[in-house]
């Protein structure tokens, strides 16, 4: 798969990186001869060539790059019709309508069959325990696909049912939600760190007809009986109305009891090389071996269906418009809603996105670390890399177990060449030192990236010199779960980067910053970030609630997809992500952004992780208060608190200086890692009002802030 134009086209030299503040004008550096731009990754001059075209005539730019899959039948209308003015009528977004194909007969049966790809591995499973580990090929992967394929109709799925995906970090999961795919089912797949509430909330809200679970997983030292929550979720839908007619269980924990040998046809067996890890593992299952409920007429095992099912199932060949999945966002903006992506334009976005930012080939061994509870794992551990014939790293556990080596060996079992994760967890590991990372090799690495959230420039510049060892490209991603896939993002090797900032907009994107009049800014300027056509990957509907897609997207700025975050651009026109709208701060009439005062806070040797909320003044109207999570050593004391306060005025200037910091050893976040700022602020206020706050990974944080609150005046 070529860009328009670019296919077979070579390249030699670098471009490189560079190095600065938040904002601040950058240094450059040069690379050493290893950070080159690859043959298929365009010069920056070629890069705003093909920019420039893929706005200007996303008809034949896209339609080029549609011609590398396979349809059934080619599109017979227009490529593209969409409105974005709601002013002008109903909100609607069409990419090659009429055309058919399957999303998961292109990124298994023509890897199989056609590209001969059948031997190569897809996955390398890792599980929670160093010694539990198996591989999966292409092939492997598209029987097992076909097998669950033919159990999820024989128990009368069929296209266009919703189906509720509840798994840790396994196979299985793959196999499930590209069986889906395969008979035009649409998955939900809820994060397996959801509780029982939030998972009966999305299956009652999609109306799944069937439900598939694990018995239970270890997720670092903790159990979960992932099957008791099923469960207790399933009888919450009986309770309101809607009873779910099947659940289908993977025996995971249970998995040796089977005696599967090596066979891939069914669940993949753990294979544990270290005695002593068995040994270890036997006296846990001794020590903890959960009860698993079983509800007769509602619950069937997964390897008994398997064991019956034929390995071959014909694909239901869909329109490209036809949905593909529903995601839900997480509770931290209020109640979730059912994000809906459809099967073309997702497929041709996610793979386009995944070859070019992470300059992809195909002895690369990819690792994404985000769960597919999540649209990450969803379009970078799953759809992405099988579109491109990718061998990826699948990972149960988590960086912090059984010690905080643990990635960074990962990355040199399987010689990880593209390694993909979180802020949050670079700030953790930044916590422990530059050590657990040097001691390992790391020398596989070529690109490294990050996603989630704007990465503070301190844990950039730790990335890239320790964990890159000053060699590696940074991608630092801008992208939402509505938007399918990378939105701004720089290419490795060909745009030079500023740590903190998302750099450039991906082929087709076209970014504008608007102020509160909903006018464009020109040149330097900082506002609304919106985007002002559509990409292949754009969301077409929030599930079962079109009006609400317009109201929260396309409402405030007719015309314009809305995002919802504030941006900056620069004098030489970097995109700056400054959070959220609502975490926007007016301090005595200026706009000041959480994320540039957090960023001045980490970069305080003393501080690991920091967040900021307004919070009422009877004079500027709002002030700063600030949460800090401090590094190991340091204690928090009123002298630390001044350097903090004189560290903001040094950095941003007086109007920035916090009224109020806080000792936080810990922050409310949602499982996938994201800082509940709505429940901050509440803390701020002293207000118990909570809301929803179902989502959050450890309640017992917000109690300890609470009870530790600064003394604060209205």
């Amino acid at each position: 798969m070529g860009l328009p134009e670019e296919r077979g086209r070579s390249g030699s030299g670098s471009r490189g990186q560079e190095e600065a503040g938040a904002g601040g004008r950058a240094r450059s550096w040069s690379p050493p001869p290893e950070v080159s731009r690859s043959a298929h990754v365009p010069s920056l001059q070629r890069y705003r060539e093909l920019h420039r075209r893929s706005v200007e005539e996303p008809r034949e730019f896209w339609g080029d790059i549609a011609k590398e899959f396979y349809w059934k039948t080619l599109c017979p209308g227009p490529f593209l019709r969409y409105n974005f003015d709601v002013t002008k009528g109903k909100i609607f977004i069409e990419w090659m309508k009429g055309a058919s194909t399957n999303i998961c007969y292109n990124v298994l049966d023509r890897n199989v069959h056609e590209k001969k790809l059948g031997d190569k591995v897809a996955f390398y499973w890792e599980g929670n325990e160093p010694g539990e580990t198996t591989q999966i090929t292409y092939h492997e992967l598209l029987v097992q696909v076909c097998q669950f394929s033919n159990v999820l109709r024989k128990q009368g799925i069929q296209k266009g049912d919703r189906v509720a995906i509840y798994m840790p970090m396994i196979p299985e999961l793959v196999v499930a939600m590209l069986a889906c795919a395969r008979i035009g089912a649409l998955h939900s797949i809820v994060f397996a760190g959801f509780s029982s509430e939030s998972l009966c909330e999305r299956i009652l809200d999609s109306s799944c007809s069937l439900l598939i679970t694990t018995d239970a997983f270890y997720r670092g030292e903790k159990l979960v009986n992932l099957k008791e929550l099923a469960d207790e979720a399933l009888q919450k839908c009986q309770e309101k109305g809607f009873p779910v007619r099947c659940c289908i269980v993977v025996k995971h924990l249970g998995r040796a009891e089977l005696g599967m040998g090596d066979s891939p046809s069914q669940s993949p067996p753990i294979k544990r090389s270290c005695p002593d890890v068995q040994g270890k593992l036997k006296e846990k299952s001794k020590r903890v071996q959960p009860q698993i409920s079983w509800n007769q007429g509602i619950d069937l095992w997964w390897h008994e269906l398997m064991q019956e099912a034929g390995d071959e199932c014909e694909p239901e060949w869909c329109d490209a418009e036809d949905p593909l999945f529903i995601l839900y966002t997480s509770g931290s903006t209020g109640k979730p809603k059912g994000v809906v992506h459809t099967v073309g334009g997702y497929m041709l976005y996610v793979a386009t996105t995944f070859k070019y930012v992470f300059d992809f080939h195909a002895e690369d061994v990819f690792w994404c670390t985000a769960d597919i509870g999540w649209i990450t794992g969803h379009s970078y551990v799953t759809y992405g890399p099988l579109a491109n014939g990718a061998t990826s790293v699948l990972f149960e556990g988590i960086p912090t177990y059984p010690d905080v080596n643990r990635l960074w060996s990962i990355v040199d079992k399987y010689k990880v060449t593209k390694f993909y994760t979180a802020p949050t967890a670079i700030r953790l590991l930044m916590k422990f030192g530059d050590e657990p990372v040097t001691k390992h090799s790391r020398a596989s690495l070529q690109v490294l990236g990050t996603v989630g959230e704007p990465i503070n420039p301190e844990a950039w510049l730790w990335y890239h010199q320790v964990v890159g060892a000053q060699r590696c490209p940074i991608v630092d991603t801008f992208w939402q779960t509505e938007t399918g896939g990378h939105m701004l993002t720089p290419l490795p090797g060909a745009t030079p980067m500023k740590p903190g900032s998302a750099t450039f907009p991906f082929f087709g994107v076209a970014p504008a910053i608007l102020n509160e009049s909903g006018e464009e800014l020109e040149g330097e300027a900082e506002g609304y970030l919106v985007f002002k056509q559509p990409w292949p990957g754009i969301m077409r509907t929030v599930y079962g609630n079109h009006e609400r897609f317009e109201t929260t997207y396309f409402k405030k700025f007719p015309g314009y997809y809305v995002t919802g975050d504030g941006c900056r651009r620069d004098q030489d026109g970097y995109y700056w992500i400054t959070g959220r709208i609502d975490d926007m701060l007016n301090v005595s009439g200026h706009l000041l952004s959480t994320a540039e005062v957090e960023s001045a806070l980490v970069e305080h040797e003393a501080v690991a992780e920091a967040a900021v909320v307004g919070h009422p003044h009877p004079v500027k109207g709002e002030c700063l208060y600030c949460f800090v999570t401090l590094c190991d050593g340091h204690t928090f004391s009123p002298k630390l608190t001044e350097e903090l306060k004189k560290q903001i005025r040094e950095k941003i200037g007086p109007i920035a200086t916090p009224d109020y910091i806080q000792n936080a050893p810990g922050l409310p976040k949602t499982r996938s890692g994201k800082i509940m700022r709505r429940v901050l602020r509440k803390i701020a206020q002293n207000d118990y009002d909570l809301g929803d706050t179902s989502t959050v990974a450890d309640p017992s944080v917000i109690s300890h802030l609470f009870s530790h609150r600064c003394l604060t005046i209205q």
